[in-house]
């Protein structure tokens, strides 16, 4: 059965596991590595039965470092040392790749030309991937794109309203959080059915960073992030949508330059921008009775979740199952309430009690609009890609 290491690299975060992909899937370990960059690193790992089986504080400079600890770490591990592939999620795959690809030369190349659209995730994940062949060079690689499950997006979805010339030059919305969306689909069939998978679902991937899908027949049909991670939903500290002219004073009357304006719009932007204390929705609800800033920053990313919301069950022409993920949309009731607050138009109707638990399923029974609370696993995605991956070069070996 083989095994699989997958990475999933955040800007300042790296989420690893090992998966036994057989007739059976088994989690080995699932790990974190977080405040990377910082002198107050953590790097814990757990079991597949959820058992402590490493914890500590170190230094991680970088992405560079993290990833070398973990490797350390794993070959040291004699159980763990003979991993057949490492399946990674890479942010970003342009109009280039729009499914899980084996990493060649090649690719790292044309990855690197596309870092200017990801400039937080691909030069981390860039890194990954060559420290991964250093330490590792038997293991097939293999790059998952966040971007892959939108491809299929009507072509009037994808196009911003620019010259041709543009467009064809890659300027369209590519949306993000895809593994995410992916395996969300796939569970609700494995749950609930056919039917319900393919029918018109609006996924809500609520975290630091935050978007919606709006999903037919299994599929992307709309999105709220666009031709950078940056763009759509307000979120822990990223703006969100913008009028372009916001950018251009920023820079031509007010005298930023790029890089600054590129920290502003995604470090020092969104909750943590608007509040003037923290981007952790928690924390902000924490303060929320003492703290007039809060209390406006919450209100923000609860009305343009409304509203965008709305925009896509437009587009679906209904909505018959919402979807709750992600940190914020997994673990926080009272954000999902504010959210759905006033769409009864739509069907969407909160039983207050399951809302509270985090019930799987938390509308009311009378409800026409099914909503749920579904756990993301953008790892187990990696990990069937991957396998996926093994198997169809091991049918070309056999077939050369």
């Amino acid at each position: 059965m083989p095994l699989i290491l997958t990475i999933n690299i955040g800007s300042s975060s790296l989420k690893c596991s090992i998966y036994s992909m057989g007739d059976t899937e088994r989690l080995v370990i699932v790990g974190s590595m977080t405040r990377i960059g910082t002198t107050s690193g953590r790097f814990s790992v757990v079991n597949g039965q959820g058992q402590p089986v490493i914890e500590e504080t170190l230094v991680l400079p970088d992405h560079g470092a993290a990833v070398r600890r973990l490797l350390n770490w794993i070959i040291a591990e004699a159980q763990l040392r003979h991993l057949d592939a490492v399946g990674h999620r890479v942010v970003h795959g342009g109009t280039w790749f729009t499914q899980p690809t084996p990493i060649s030369e090649e690719m790292l190349s044309t990855l690197t030309s596309l870092t200017p659209l990801a400039p937080e995730h691909l030069p981390h994940q860039i890194a990954a991937i060559h420290a991964i062949e250093q330490a590792l060079p038997d293991a097939q690689q293999v790059a998952c794109f966040d971007t892959a499950f939108h491809h299929q997006m009507p072509a009037v979805a994808k196009h911003y309203a620019l010259p041709k010339r543009l467009t064809d030059a890659g300027i369209v919305r590519y949306g993000f959080h895809g593994l995410s969306y992916e395996y969300i689909v796939s569970a609700l069939c494995q749950a609930s059915g056919d039917g319900t998978a393919n029918g018109r679902i609006i996924i809500a991937h609520l975290g630091n960073g935050a978007s919606m899908v709006a999903v037919l027949d299994g599929r992307s049909i709309d999105t709220t992030m666009g031709f950078t991670p940056t763009g759509g939903l307000v979120m822990g500290t990223r703006s969100g949508d913008l009028d372009p002219g916001v950018i251009l004073y920023a820079i031509e009357e007010l005298g930023l330059d790029p890089a600054t304006v590129r920290r502003l719009v995604s470090h020092q932007a969104g909750l943590l921008g608007v509040s003037g204390s923290s981007g952790d929705m928690g924390e902000l609800l924490r303060q929320e009775t003492v703290d007039a800033q809060a209390v406006t920053a919450i209100a923000l990313f609860c009305y343009q979740a409304r509203k965008f919301l709305g925009s896509l069950a437009t587009v679906l022409g209904g909505i018959d199952t919402l979807i709750f993920t992600a940190g914020i949309g997994e673990h926080i009731p009272a954000i999902r309430a504010r959210v759905c607050a006033g769409l009864e138009f739509l069907g969407i109707a909160l039983d207050p009690a399951r809302n509270e638990v985090n019930a799987p399923l938390i509308s009311r029974d009378d409800s026409p609009t099914a909503v749920r609370v579904m756990r993301t696993n953008e790892e187990l995605m990696i990990a069937r890609h991957t396998a996926a991956a093994l198997r169809q070069r091991q049918r070309y070996v056999e077939a050369h």
